[in-house]
């Protein structure tokens, strides 16, 4: 009996630090998170300088009160590019989730629903992309039919849908065969209102840490893409982009490197500890509070 009830208390405080760590890591990923968007949203209405604007009389300026975060090689204000590169890299990262997570329901929904040979295409054509570096094919889109921002979001788009395609689709066998589907079948209801209305929402507890996850693996392909001059296009600011035209000052101008990786890693952090608490409180059915 002293056993079971010692096993019992340890158990429950287990899940008590269980709870605390997923609390934790979801506040301190919202704090991350939530100075980038705030960086983000001022950057909209205001920047200290043109981010594009080039000065040669302040080339290579090390940080000071008139330019906080220093100038770069063409004497263009970083604090001003750095806030400018949140908006893309915000937009590219949430578009490019919201194409990817349209096919992934569309495959994963249907194939699972369906079955048979249907459900055998779909997983062929996603294993089939899935067998590729992610990176490799979203590189090789974008050199095909070029580096503008649309091509970019549309490539990372596709090639992230087959991981919530399986997502989706697993979930949905698993309640396909439960009472209530069964009821609606043989009610004739639609299969697309199925799917949508009584299926989906019992998936967003493995869909939505997916998905926070998908938006950090999306802006790291973003930036290597930037990074290798096939994302965002200058004179246009980006994080890889700007780590990029910083490598040959990492000595001479290190602020050109500290301060955009610091906001890079800054919002991907952010992501994956919200993603973290998300998955280990819906994990326990519980809910952030």
């Amino acid at each position: 009996m002293a056993d079971r009830k010692a096993k019992l208390s340890t158990s429950k405080v287990n899940v008590k630090l269980t709870s605390d760590l997923g609390r934790i890591s979801f506040v301190v990923g919202a704090c991350m998170l939530g100075f980038v968007f705030l960086v983000f949203l001022i950057s909209v209405f205001y920047t200290p300088y043109n981010p594009n604007m080039t000065d040669a009389s302040n080339i290579l300026k090390a940080p000071s009160f008139e330019h906080l975060f220093g100038t770069d090689h063409l004497g263009r204000d970083v604090l001003s590019r750095i806030m400018s590169a949140s908006k893309y890299t915000i937009f590219v990262s949430f578009a490019g989730i919201a194409i990817a997570l349209v096919l992934g329901m569309l495959m994963g929904l249907t194939a699972g629903y369906w079955g048979g040979i249907y459900d055998k295409a779909i997983m062929l054509l996603s294993n089939s992309i899935m067998c590729f570096p992610g990176i490799l094919l979203a590189l090789v889109a974008v050199a095909v039919f070029g580096s503008s921002m649309l091509n970019v979001v549309f490539a990372l788009g596709i090639v992230f849908s087959p991981s919530f395609a399986r997502v989706l689709r697993t979930g949905t066998i698993a309640i396909s065969n439960r009472e209530y589907i069964l009821h609606a079948k043989i009610l004739k209801v639609n299969p697309f209102r199925i799917m949508v209305v009584h299926i989906l929402p019992n998936l967003l507890t493995a869909l939505i840490p997916a998905v926070v996850i998908g938006l950090a693996n999306m802006t790291l392909f973003e930036s290597a893409m930037s990074f290798l001059g096939l994302g965002v296009q200058p004179p246009a600011a980006s994080y890889g982009k700007m780590l990029s035209d910083a490598q040959s000052y990492v000595t001479t101008s290190p602020w050109l490197i500290v301060f955009p990786a610091f906001m890079l890693i800054l919002y991907i952090l952010g992501l994956y500890f919200i993603s973290e608490g998300v998955r280990i409180r819906t994990s326990r059915g519980g809910t952030i509070e």
